[in-house]
């Protein structure tokens, strides 16, 4: 029987939700319940969900409302192998919500992953400690890369990515099965040379399962113009087939499960 303490924290367990999506097909095996949360350290310049970045935004849910829902789209996972996906925004800025809702969802058997490009990663102690929490839980990690030129990577997103290629390593100390992703910027992120510079770090990271190459498109332009943001890759295309298959040739080379 569950103790009354467990479902009082359950329940008032909380986090601020941007989005739902309830048949996802690309964020982790299977079809998937992609859980997006609200808050993001990193300001993209082609984000399609900038108005995910303000923590304040949102809707609060608790643990257990996010369970309940969940529970109804149970079918679908167990026919596909699928689960659940924690996005954003950035599921690492609100690590004991995800961490508790993970726990939740690992005793009805579904299948955990976290979409991140890991903006907020620290090595403080209470940062790391919640982290080690969520992980316990946590089945596969989507790990955004974007550039790996560090300086090309604050201009692309507002910071550098120091801090966000020491979490790639700790997952590799973890044993978390990774998956990279990487999305292709014709001339910002689709340069020979930094794509061979990022494929040799993958190589060093031997709990990476996959690499997807993410062509840049222009999906969520239309939210920039809606919030009064001025979009700085208007004049981008997305790449060429070509560009894409050269990526992907670059990227995957040295993964035997590529």
């Amino acid at each position: 029987m569950t103790s009354p303490s467990r479902i009082q924290e359950v329940d008032q367990m909380k986090g601020r939700v941007h989005s739902i999506e309830t048949y996802g097909t690309v964020d982790g095996p299977g079809i998937r319940y992609v859980l997006f949360m609200q808050g993001c350290l990193l300001r993209c310049q082609f984000c399609h969900n900038p108005d995910t970045w303000k923590m304040s935004d949102g809707k609060e849910m608790t643990v257990g409302e996010v369970v309940a829902d969940i529970k109804e789209y149970l079918p679908f996972f167990q026919a596909s192998n699928g689960g659940v996906t924690v996005s954003g925004g950035e599921p690492l800025i609100q690590t004991a919500f995800v961490a508790q809702l993970f726990k939740e969802l690992k005793k009805l058997g579904i299948h955990t992953a976290i979409d991140t490009s890991a903006g907020c990663f620290s090595k403080s102690p209470s940062f790391l400690k919640s982290l080690d929490e969520l992980l316990a839980y946590t089945d596969l990690v989507l790990l955004d890369l974007k550039q790996i030129n560090s300086a090309k990577h604050k201009k692309l997103t507002g910071k550098p990515n120091e801090h966000i290629l020491e979490f790639a390593n700790y997952l590799a100390e973890k044993e978390v099965p990774v998956w990279i992703r990487h999305v292709l910027i014709p001339e910002i992120t689709d340069i020979d040379d930094d794509l061979e510079k990022l494929a040799a770090f993958i190589q060093t990271l031997p709990n990476v399962e996959k690499v997807d190459v993410l062509p840049y498109h222009e999906l969520g332009v239309y939210k920039w113009e809606a919030l009064g943001i001025d979009y700085p890759l208007k004049d981008t295309q997305p790449p060429t087939d070509e560009r894409v298959r050269n990526a992907e040739k670059i990227l995957t080379a040295g993964l035997t499960t590529a």
